[in-house]
């Protein structure tokens, strides 16, 4: 919207005819804005005004417009600067003649004052005064969000045409987090644009088909239709979605055969699916075989019915070996106070309660569900009960049952024993007594202990030992997912474990070199490959573990959401280049290390965090690297840091295949402060 902005000092020129825009200018003000200009009344005096921002530290992109509205004579002529904040900003500058020409600045400009104050000067060969036609100014809004990827905007903003849903979409369907469309879930991982992951149009009035748009949300992992009006079949396309896990058609009028890829995905329990009882389906077979109809009912209960079979069955194994083992420790010598670490076993949930003191002391919380403070005896535990209200909970519940039952390491958290009674269920860890690593990295909690900088080089090295173990020393190897400071938990030595499994995923043996799955992961931490091509390999927690050493030595939140280099390593790549090391460091170390060690550290960690996982090491290379940096820190302790000066520097050759300085951005573009286009 166009607005008339008019000083006393100032008199209009105007024309009738249009005012070019041409395509090579993308601003494009209408001709009846550019056919008005401001000129000043005094033939000799500057075109002077000024703006008032609302917000005085904001930045703010300015844009003028010119067009020449006058047939000038023979003798006639225009030209003038542009003085910013009594600066020249641009000039001398001749408007052309009904045609729009667009001044503005290519970086965000900072007011003076609070104000930004113009001043268009003729020149001395000018024997006309200056003119403006229009003038825009924005204010930069930090959107701490990306926009919701495109092929997702369009095919959602085609089903809401499609079915002329009744709800307040509009806007961004996932942007703001806080403002996403009813109905939708989208998954958000700092990295890259938010995705529809779930899309719930239930009792929503839809009639007709099953639009096709649907197959462009190739994200969507679940997806409700239940209760509506759709008629037809239900479409092949829908078993193309391969991260489908829910599925509900229930009371619609749809009819035929389900397609087979569907029902084979129901079956074996990756597809939740629902269709009802309907009389219109008949399964995958004939249509005319009825008993056919209830095969979605059936598989979708019998994934369950399955799955509790195969948990009894584990328990009943658990129980024997327990039942033999205790028969096998009755023919040896008493041994007093054997470890709990040997010890896995099922607890009920009163014995959780008694544990805990009925849940009394909470320790920690997250998408699981609550940690608990407990004692077996007079051994301390951590106890984590899974929330009645997390699906996902549930899985992850699983998986970490899975996989802690067979891996066992010093650097790997050990499970004690696990809660499966009905609806209540919990996990025993052993207690770590000093918390995780986030806390000590943080400055919110005043009374836990700084760590050194050799301590923080034996937890980096403790916690890569872990993720060394899991990707070479399982087999099949172990990929943990979740690499980040608050998962790397701290016992009252401080030596360091890995925790939390329960986005692990175990890789194939065959010979391939990924695993296609779902991207998960916490931002900051997850890798931009693995988030781009859902390809997952043991790669993916060696870019974690790189970001986790940069925290260890810079002590730096992962995205700055104020700064302009918002990740942490582009923050670390930014100083590299500048070739300022020791300002990388956290300043609470004030100086007690030895250089030369927080120099490969660094170089360790920008190797970990190459954009292309070709160019990371593996974690066995991670590990002695770690462990030379180590040495050389301890060594230097051993003898003194007087022996050397902080200026000297001794650059270390790391025996890896990817340069440093490959990896430090450059920063020798010369950009113009501003850009005239026509």
């Amino acid at each position: 919207m166009w607005w008339p902005f008019n000083f006393r000092e100032w008199t209009g020129l105007s024309s009738s005819l249009t005012i070019e825009s041409p395509s090579s200018n993308p601003y494009r003000p209408p001709s009846v804005v550019m056919s008005t200009a401001a000129t000043p009344i005094n033939d000799s005096a500057p075109l002077e005004f000024h703006l008032e921002p609302e917000d005085v530290t904001a930045k703010h992109y300015i844009y003028m417009h010119f067009a020449e509205v006058v047939k000038l004579k023979a003798n006639q002529s225009r030209s003038f600067n542009v003085i910013l904040n009594g600066k020249h900003w641009y000039g001398p500058y001749v408007p052309k003649y009904l045609w729009t020409s667009t001044l503005y600045s290519k970086d965000a400009l900072n007011s003076t004052g609070g104000q930004y104050f113009f001043s268009l000067v003729k020149t001395e060969n000018s024997t006309l005064p200056p003119i403006i036609n229009a003038i825009e100014a924005y204010s930069v809004k930090n959107l701490l969000q990306s926009e919701t990827d495109q092929e997702d905007v369009g095919a959602i903003t085609k089903i809401k045409s499609t079915y002329g849903v009744k709800r307040n979409w509009q806007g961004d369907p996932c942007a703001p987090q806080a403002y996403s469309w009813e109905g939708l879930n989208c998954s958000y991982d700092g990295y890259n644009a938010p995705r529809v992951i779930s899309l719930n149009l239930s009792s929503s009035g839809l009639t007709g088909k099953i639009s096709a748009d649907i197959s462009n949300l190739v994200m969507l992992q679940c997806l409700d239709l239940s209760n509506n009006s759709l008629t037809g079949l239900v479409p092949d396309f829908l078993s193309q979605l391969q991260y489908l896990t829910v599925l509900n058609l229930e009371r619609n009028q749809l009819s035929g055969s389900i397609p087979t890829e569907l029902l084979e995905r129901s079956k074996n329990g990756s597809l939740l699916l629902r269709v009802g009882e309907s009389s219109n389906f008949c399964g995958s077979g004939s249509c005319k075989k009825k008993k056919n109809i209830v095969i979605p009912v059936v598989a979708s209960t019998g994934g369950f019915f399955i799955l509790s079979l195969t948990v009894a069955a584990i328990l009943w194994v658990l129980r024997r070996r327990k039942q033999q083992h205790k028969a096998q420790e009755d023919t040896k010598p008493n041994v007093q106070n054997p470890s709990l670490e040997s010890i896995q076993r099922q607890f009920t949930y009163s014995d959780v309660q008694r544990i805990t003191n009925n849940l009394e002391r909470a320790i920690g919380k997250g998408g699981f569900g609550t940690v608990y403070h407990g004692c077996i005896d007079d051994t301390q535990v951590a106890v984590k009960i899974l929330s009645p209200s997390s699906f996902q909970g549930y899985q992850q519940f699983e998986a970490e049952v899975k996989l802690l039952l067979r891996v066992h390491h010093k650097n790997l958290t050990s499970l004690i024993g696990y809660c499966y009674e009905g609806t209540q269920m919990g996990l025993i860890y052993e207690y770590m007594a000093n918390g995780d690593l986030e806390t000590h990295l943080s400055d919110a909690d005043n009374n836990v202990k700084i760590l050194c900088w050799k301590d923080r080089l034996q937890i980096a090295l403790d916690t890569a030992q872990g993720l060394e173990y899991l990707h070479h020393g399982c087999k099949p190897p172990i990929v943990h997912r979740d690499v980040k400071p608050t998962n790397i938990l701290l016992n009252e030595n401080f030596q360091a474990k890995l925790a939390d499994f329960g986005l692990s995923k175990i890789l194939p043996t065959d010979g391939t070199t990924h695993v296609s799955t779902v991207v998960a992961g916490s931002p900051g931490y997850l890798d931009p490959e693995y988030s781009i091509s859902n390809w997952l390999t043991e790669k993916s927690d060696v870019y974690s573990f790189g970001i986790v050493l940069l925290r260890i030595i810079t002590n730096r939140p992962v995205i700055e959401r104020s700064h302009e280099m918002s990740h942490i390593s582009h923050w670390v790549s930014f100083m590299l280049s500048k070739g300022d090391i020791e300002n990388i460091v956290d300043p609470r170390l004030y100086g007690d290390y030895n250089i030369n060690s927080i120099l490969k550290a660094v170089e360790i960690a920008m190797v970990c965090v190459s954009p292309t996982s070709i160019k990371r090491p593996t974690m066995d290379q991670v590990v002695s690297e770690l462990k030379e940096c180590l040495a050389i820190e301890l060594s230097q302790r051993k003898g003194g840091y007087e022996e050397e000066s902080k200026d000297s520097i001794e650059m270390i050759n790391m025996n890896l295949s990817t340069d440093l300085n490959a990896l430090v951005r450059e920063n020798s573009l010369q950009n113009p402060d501003w850009r005239i286009g026509s």
